[in-house]
């Protein structure tokens, strides 16, 4: 069993926080008579997102083209399955997509675009990152990454001094060691009663990613092998490309939300003294959110704190709640991080990075 920690707020100013908070945001929606899941201009995106993924692959195995071309296309399908990692099958996963429970099974099921895994996800994603942001020991979000160091109370190493170096480049290996490592978080995660929790059992749910994985390799690298002329090593390039260019897409967005400087991190040998919404508000910093493009790309998670707040929401509603969060963060003297752009946030990662590579 896991251990966990509790959030044990006693400041008054902070519990009336979090209910003036909840108060705002629901008046927002009820004054504007509108939903709080996805609109029209969410399932053009998702259309569009997926679009992005499948149209470059399906052009690689029924057209003739060069080597050169073909990957190309391999970093446009990178690209597509980023934002559908991230503007799509994310919101589904929160419930955030729609009120109906197999919309949202069936949009999160993109997760499998990746070959990854859903269950493992919403685990380690909804249970664990939201419910302990930037918690060491508890948010896998922060754990040390093969030589990358991203959390303070994590021991340290003499390889770590050059990480705001490399880091990118291993960012852009996730994608690719979620493949195998899967099954070892599946287990682990059984181990820790959090696959019981979520009323699975761990034999059926190992058989059903092996299939899945099994599936998407076939198709995404037995095809262009049956049906392209390309080389089984031209193949595996393209693969790797494409995972390289989701991973550190997905990496940095993520990473730019937690890891920068000013946000807090904590250890599990206590429990927290601030109020659950305070806590989030205290890990969480926004960006760029005037970049229209980035926000539409990136599925409003420049719109982190909002999210974390408030993660059955679909995204498309944010950049109206961002001022209310803000103006009620301000009202209760509650701190509210947030870079203006997304090069000063990209910034900050790598300034924090460099921290945590020294002793």
């Amino acid at each position: 069993m896991m251990n966990t920690v509790k959030f044990k707020g006693t400041d008054i100013r902070e519990k009336n926080f979090a209910m003036a908070l909840k108060k705002n945001v629901n008046a927002y929606f009820k004054t504007n008579n509108i939903s709080t899941k996805a609109n029209a201009a969410m399932v053009v995106k998702t259309i569009v997102l997926i679009a992005l993924y499948i149209a470059p692959f399906v052009l690689i195995l029924s057209i003739p083209m060069s080597g050169l071309l073909a990957l190309l296309c391999t970093v446009v399908m990178g690209i597509g399955v980023a934002g559908v990692g991230m503007g799509v099958m994310h919101d589904a996963t929160h419930g955030a997509y729609s009120n109906s429970p197999w919309v949202n099974k069936l949009f999160a099921g993109t997760i499998y675009l990746l070959g990854s895994n859903s269950l493992n996800w919403k685990i380690q994603h909804n249970v664990l990152h939201h419910t302990y942001t930037n918690i060491t020991g508890l948010d896998e979000d922060i754990d040390n990454k093969g030589p990358i160091r991203l959390s303070e109370r994590m021991p340290y190493k003499k390889i770590y001094r050059f990480q705001y170096l490399y880091a990118v480049f291993f960012y852009g290996l996730m994608t690719l060691t979620m493949l195998t490592n899967d099954f070892i978080r599946l287990t682990k995660y059984s181990k820790m009663g959090l696959v019981g929790a979520q009323n699975k059992k761990l034999g059926s749910e190992f058989t059903k990613m092996l299939l899945r994985k099994t599936l998407y390799l076939i198709v995404i690298i037995g095809l262009p092998l049956w049906l392209t002329p390309f080389s089984i090593w031209q193949i595996l390039l393209g693969f790797f490309v494409m995972h390289w260019v989701a991973s550190i897409i997905l990496s940095l967005v993520f990473q730019m939300a937690h890891v920068v400087e000013g946000t807090d991190q904590e250890g599990t040998g206590h429990d927290i003294t601030s109020d659950w919404h305070v806590h989030q508000l205290k890990t969480t910093s926004d960006f760029a959110k005037s970049n229209k493009l980035l926000s539409w790309y990136v599925g409003g998670l420049n719109f982190q704190v909002e999210h974390h707040l408030f993660p059955t929401i679909c995204h498309v509603h944010y950049k109206h709640l961002a001022p209310i969060v803000a103006e009620t963060a301000r009202e209760y003297n509650v701190p509210y991080h947030s870079h203006p752009s997304f090069r000063a946030a990209l910034r900050s990662h790598f300034t924090k990075l460099k921290e945590l590579g020294l002793k």
